[in-house]
C-alpha cells in the first residue's frame, strides 16, 4: 500500500509498505466546522470573564494588538478580517510576539496580515528580544525570572491579543500568555523561563505543577494593562474549529479543552517505529520540527526507531542546542555539560538526548546528513529507504506507525492498553 505524506509548503512524498506492516495513520480528530466569521463574532461578543469587545473598546485611547509570528499556524488575518469594523477609526498598533525568533519576512507579514497588511503596515512593530533597551523590567516570578517584556505593552492603553492554541511539548499548550513569554519577553527572560522546560513537569498537556506554565503566568500578573483575548482552535485544515475570547487565562483553559478534541489522538499500543510528519508552517527549521520527536516519542517503544519527516527549509534554526551536541561525543555528555551552565534552547538539547539514551532518531530533510550527524540524528535520503531500513532493523513483525502534523497532535496511550 502506498501511504502519502505532505513536505514542505506544497510537496508530497510517498512511500510504498505492506498493509499488515502498517500500525496506523494518525490525524488531527475531525470536527465540526461552522461559519468561521460567525464563530469569532459570537466568541468577541459574548466573551468569558470580561466585558464584550465592544466595551473593551469604548474608551480605548490606544490599542496594542499582539500576534503571532509565521511559525504558527495562527488565522491572524481572517480574526481580523472579523474585527475590521471595530477597528475603524480607532488608534490601533501591531507588535508581531516572536519570543527569541527572527522578524518575519515579506511574504511572512502577507501570510500572517493577508489583506490588511497595507491597511496597517506603518503600525507593525517586530519584537526584538535582544534589544535590550526596548524592555522593561516589571518584577520577578515564584521562580525568580527576571520579567522583562517590551516597551510598547507597559506603554500601550489597551492590549489585544489573537492566539492558537495547540499542544505544545514543554508549555503543555500554546497560546494565551505565551503571547507575553516568551512573545514579547527579553531574551534573558526567555532563557530563565526555557530552562525551566528540563524539569520533567514541563511536558505536553500539562498545565497544573508544569513550571513554565506557571511562571508564564507570573509573567502575565506582571502586566497591569486591561488585557483582551483571542484565543483560537485549528482543526488539521487549519480551519477555525473555535475561539474563544475575554479574560486571558478563563479564554485559554477553555480552548486548550477544545484543543484536546483536534490535537490529542488515543492510541492501542506503542509501535516500533514511528513516522512523525511536520507540515508548514512547523517545517521552517528544525528547532521548530523537533516538536514533532518530542510528540512521537509517546507512541514509540522502548528501542524502536523514530523517523522525522520535515524539510527543515530555513536550517537548523537556533544554534546554541546543536553547538552544545556538538561539543559533546555522546548523547549521556550532553547533561553534564549543560550543569556546567545553560544556554537558551539547552533544553531541546536535553530532551533530544533524553529520547536517544533509549531510542534510535533518524530523520528525512533537506538537511546536509553531516548537521544531523552531529546531533546524533541518522539522515535518510528518502521516506522509503528510512522505513526499508527501520523494517529490516526492527524484524519482520515490526509494523510503523504514522502521525500526520507530528508537531501538533500527541499520541495519548490509552487507559486500558
Amino acid at each position: 500500500m502506498i501511504i502519502e505524506v505532505p513536505y514542505g509548503q506544497h510537496g508530497k512524498i510517498s512511500v510504498d509498505l505492506p498493509e499488515d506492516r502498517l500500525a496506523g495513520v494518525l490525524k488531527p480528530g475531525r470536527v465540526d466546522i461552522g461559519n468561521e466569521y460567525e464563530t469569532i463574532r459570537r466568541a468577541v461578543d459574548y466573551p468569558t470573564g470580561s466585558p464584550s469587545f465592544a466595551d473593551f473598546l469604548s474608551d480605548a485611547r490606544n490599542v496594542l494588538i499582539l500576534v503571532n509570528d509565521a511559525t504558527r499556524p495562527t488565522p491572524t488575518s481572517r480574526v481580523l478580517d472579523v474585527l475590521a469594523g471595530d477597528l475603524d477609526g480607532r488608534e490601533v498598533s501591531f507588535l508581531v510576539a516572536t519570543g527569541n525568533h527572527r522578524a518575519p519576512s515579506r511574504e511572512e507579514y502577507r501570510r500572517i496580515f493577508g489583506g490588511h497588511l497595507e491597511r496597517f503596515r506603518d503600525r507593525i512593530f517586530a519584537h526584538d528580544a535582544k534589544k535590550k533597551d526596548d524592555m522593561v523590567l516589571l518584577g520577578k516570578s515564584a521562580n525568580g525570572t527576571e520579567i522583562r517584556v517590551n516597551r510598547l505593552a507597559v506603554e500601550a492603553h489597551k492590549i489585544l491579543i489573537i492566539s492558537s492554541v495547540e499542544p505544545h511539548y514543554f508549555a503543555g499548550y500554546t497560546g494565551g500568555r505565551k503571547s507575553f513569554l516568551p512573545g514579547i519577553a527579553g531574551h534573558d527572560t526567555i532563557t530563565q523561563n526555557h530552562k525551566l522546560a528540563m524539569r520533567p513537569e514541563a511536558r505536553a498537556l500539562k498545565l497544573e505543577g508544569n513550571p513554565v506554565h506557571q511562571d508564564m503566568i507570573d509573567a502575565l500578573s506582571t502586566i497591569k494593562t486591561e488585557i483582551f483575548a483571542i484565543n483560537t482552535v485549528l482543526d488539521s485544515r487549519r480551519r477555525i474549529y473555535a475561539a474563544l475570547a475575554g479574560d486571558i487565562q478563563a479564554s485559554f483553559e477553555k480552548a486548550a479543552s477544545k484543543a484536546d478534541e483536534v490535537f490529542t489522538v488515543p492510541i492501542e499500543a506503542k509501535a516500533d517505529i514511528v513516522v512523525s510528519v511536520i507540515e508548514s508552517p512547523g517545517d521552517i527549521n528544525f528547532y521548530q520540527s523537533h516538536k514533532g520527536i518530542q510528540n512521537a516519542k509517546h507512541a514509540l517503544k522502548q528501542g524502536g526507531i523514530l523517523i522525522l519527516v520535515s524539510s527543515c527549509r530555513e536550517g537548523i534554526g537556533e544554534t546554541n542546542f546543536f553547538e552544545l551536541f556538538g561539543s559533546v561525543g555522546s548523547p549521556d555528555e550532553v547533561f553534564a555539560k549543560i550543569e556546567k551552565g545553560y544556554l537558551l534552547s539547552y533544553h531541546i538539547a536535553a530532551k533530544l538526548a533524553e529520547i536517544e539514551r533509549w531510542a534510535k532518531i533518524w530523520a528525512v530533510t533537506d538537511l546536509e546528513p553531516g548537521l544531523l550527524e552531529k546531533i546524533f540524528i541518522r539522515s535518510c535520503g528518502s521516506l522509503q529507504q528510512a522505513v526499508d531500513d527501520a523494517f529490516r532493523e526492527k524484524g519482520e513483525s515490526a509494523r510503523v506507525l504514522f502521525l500526520l502534523d507530528g508537531g501538533l497532535i500527541v499520541p495519548r496511550l490509552r487507559a486500558s492498553a
